[in-house]
């Protein structure tokens, strides 16, 4: 197959052969990186905006680390010091830098739905970095891929996150595209941070990490997200870590060949314990390795085929 895609925006409305599709695309690009001189020059002449209104340090790196190894002219714009703080639209942000006659726009944006505000209204491809606690879909991806290259597969593994579910937009990136390719899902947390309705997208809801983790393939920790937050709160930081932090006998529940992810940024000693994420069993930095391919990848797909 191949994919036609113009914009990347969620994993909800992928389907398993694009997904699938993707990820092969991103193993020869994972090959690049292990090159002496890891570029190549598939998208020399494009021109890539990365338009970030949220902090961001993995995501942003990656994106424009991805763009530089595929020789495309890659523009950062930050909020900080724009016309934005002066009143100014998204949408007449992205007019604007479109009528200098760029290619993609890469959009981290507080507010669900913006990528797909601009994917509409814009004939150049968008590329959703995250939108508030809606998706994040390359982080899924590059997660997808790095469980695939680890356990050869993704069709039958059981998947445990953990954390804040209800601010997580790489919960629910993860949780669309896991069960896309076949796998069990569970999520755990305190209540006030599992949304009520989460079943509807076919997981399992778990208060009791000992009962989640109990014979699962893969962990994912989150961080609690406080920037988000606006209604209800998580325990008190000591009554989180007690009940919800990764120890060693909740990690001896699972799966002896169990991978421990983290999406980032780890906030040590409360989400897990520093001898964890070091452990020989984190895969943490191999996502971050992984996340340049993927996002290389999704750069080709969508814009080395209008060249």
């Amino acid at each position: 197959m191949s994919f036609q895609r113009k914009d990347l925006l969620g994993i909800e409305d992928l389907s398993p052969e694009e997904i699938i599709f993707i990820l092969d695309t991103a193993k020869s690009f994972r090959e690049i990186l292990e090159r002496p001189i890891k570029m190549v020059p598939t998208l020399r002449g494009k021109t890539v905006v990365n338009l970030f209104f949220e902090p961001s340090t993995r995501t942003r790196l990656s994106f424009e680390l991805a763009e530089k190894r595929l020789n495309a002219d890659a523009l950062s714009f930050s909020s900080v010091g724009s016309s934005v703080a002066k009143g100014e639209t998204l949408l007449d942000t992205a007019k604007n830098i479109l009528a200098m006659k760029v290619d993609c726009f890469v959009l981290r944006h507080v507010s669900p739905g913006a990528p797909h505000l601009l994917a509409r209204e814009l004939d150049v491809s968008v590329i959703n970095a995250g939108d508030g606690a809606h998706e994040h879909p390359t982080q899924a991806l590059l997660d997808l891929y790095t469980i695939r290259e680890r356990k050869g597969r993704v069709e039958g593994l059981k998947m445990a996150i953990v954390g804040d579910i209800t601010n997580s937009r790489v919960a629910r990136s993860n949780i669309w595209g896991m069960g896309k390719l076949g796998a069990e899902v569970r999520v755990c947390g305190p209540p006030t941070l599992i949304p009520p309705d989460i079943e509807r997208m076919g997981v399992k809801v778990f208060y009791s990490p000992e009962e989640a983790l109990e014979g699962v393939d893969v962990i994912m920790m989150l961080r609690i997200q406080k920037e988000r937050q606006k209604g209800s709160l998580p325990p008190s930081l000591n009554e989180y870590k007690e009940f919800f932090s990764l120890t060693e006998e909740r990690l001896d529940l699972a799966h002896e060949d169990a991978l421990v992810m983290h999406p980032g940024p780890v906030n040590r000693g409360v989400e897990l314990p520093a001898r964890i994420a070091d452990g020989r069993k984190s895969i943490i930095l191999n996502q971050v390795t992984n996340g340049v391919a993927v996002r290389m990848a999704i750069l080709y797909l969508l814009l080395g085929r209008r060249r």
